[in-house]
């Protein structure tokens, strides 16, 4: 498992908020409306069903994502395992992920 992320128990019975595709993941995705800052949000690694919990710093949007690391502008955002593009300003753990600072590779 990605040493960013914190392994925790298997979570039964407990709904997740955030979820990470891959152990390799730096970034997870809230997955409730919602979820506030100053939380300590409860997370999955769908790949392998583990569990994590990172603690929110600020209000994350359904769908958007959280950074499950401090990352550093260059720093390559992984999700599902893959690079999903570049961090454009340092970020760090617990903090909104999103255009403001990540952007894609691709252009």
């Amino acid at each position: 498992m990605n040493d960013k992320l914190q392994a925790g128990g298997n979570g039964a019975g407990r709904q997740p908020q955030v979820l990470a595709h891959s152990p390799k993941d730096n970034v997870a995705v809230a997955v409730i409306e919602g979820l506030s800052a100053d939380t300590q949000a409860f997370g999955v690694v769908t790949e392998d069903n583990t569990t994590f919990e990172v603690f929110v710093r600020h209000d994350i949007p359904i769908g958007h994502k959280v950074a499950l690391a401090d990352l550093k502008a260059g720093d390559t955002a992984i999700k599902y395992g893959q690079d999903i593009g570049r961090i454009t300003k340092d970020v760090a753990k617990g903090d909104h992920v999103h255009v403001h600072n990540a952007k894609t590779k691709r252009w």
